[in-house]
């Protein structure tokens, strides 16, 4: 689902119910050092509802929460390898499948206020002895990720702000809100040279696909010019297209990208999982991975090119 906004209500409906087509994609060389090597675990439960999955590292305490938000009806369970190598990296991912209305169609779109109900569920998860993250969560630190539709909502929300269709009420950033990072967004209007600006409050990365045919390479950089809060950063894989984020290039339901990929689909989806930690880790404070986002990483990532504001 691409995160802008439609030409009208009936458009947004239609592109809501098309079926991805697949798309082919080429092998590439292996991907530069600095991957985690922390193990990785998973559980289901329910976040204000919401079926969610948990990955979470097997080992460390005082983990970060990080709510992934989906794209418009790609099920959670396409993220597994995006979430659970992010959780590598020393994070404890919730990835909820959230199901509302919209334009009187009902399907999997995020909402601004599942960041409240995240700290909530983060909360309530830390005090809980049977959960295998008891004592283990920091509940003064949330960040959020998000890919296409959900990349919006997560724009929103960093900006504090209530833009249809992305949220049902106001949204009120969370103080433990830290960082933002998103694959596959933008904020453009179809059809007009009219842009909303980010107003955001929290530093907020952008991964961009450079073959995306949905949320394109130029309406990527429009976002990030508007972006009016630092740090911000527009960092382009090259040769993804909108679902090198996802297990594969077909997650039923979801609206397709007829621009073919032309990088290997597990190269792009460990890429653009490790840049998101290392953007969300250099946010909250972590040396080495400012060091990787602002010195290093860029020249040791062949498929990486990146333009920041510190």
């Amino acid at each position: 689902m691409n995160v802008t906004l439609f030409r009208s209500w009936k458009q947004r409906a239609a592109a809501i119910s098309a079926a991805l087509l697949a798309v082919t994609f080429a092998a590439t060389p292996a991907t530069p050092a600095a991957a985690a090597t922390t193990a990785v675990a998973s559980y289901t439960t329910t976040i204000n509802g919401d079926s969610a999955d948990v990955y979470y590292p097997t080992t460390g305490t005082r983990l970060s929460v990080a709510l992934f938000l989906q794209g418009a009806n790609v099920d959670k369970s396409h993220y597994s390898t995006y979430a659970s190598t992010l959780a590598s990296y020393g994070f404890v991912v919730a990835v909820p499948n959230h199901t509302r209305s919209l334009f009187g169609v009902s399907g999997l779109y995020p909402e601004g206020a599942q960041a409240g109900w995240a700290v909530d569920w983060a909360d309530a998860e830390d005090d809980n002895p049977a959960s295998p993250l008891y004592k283990r969560i920091n509940e003064n630190e949330l960040v959020l990720a998000g890919h296409s539709f959900g990349a919006a909502t997560a724009l929103s929300i960093s900006a504090g702000l209530c833009i249809i269709p992305f949220c049902a009420i106001a949204n009120i950033a969370p103080s433990e809100l830290e960082a933002v990072v998103t694959y596959g967004g933008n904020n453009v209007l179809y059809g007009t040279d009219l842009v909303l600006p980010v107003l955001n409050t929290v530093p907020v990365g952008y991964i961009q696909g450079t073959a995306d045919g949905v949320a394109t390479t130029s309406e990527g950089q429009t976002t990030y010019n508007l972006t009016a809060g630092t740090p911000k950063a527009f960092i382009q894989v090259a040769g993804t297209n909108h679902y090198g984020i996802t297990n594969g290039q077909n997650p039923a339901g979801a609206l397709p990208d007829a621009s073919a990929q032309t990088l290997n689909q597990a190269v792009g989806v460990e890429t653009i999982a490790r840049w998101s930690a290392q953007w969300l880790l250099a946010q909250t404070g972590d040396s080495a991975a400012k060091k990787y986002v602002y010195t290093t990483g860029d020249a040791a990532d062949a498929n990486v090119t990146v333009t920041y504001v510190k």
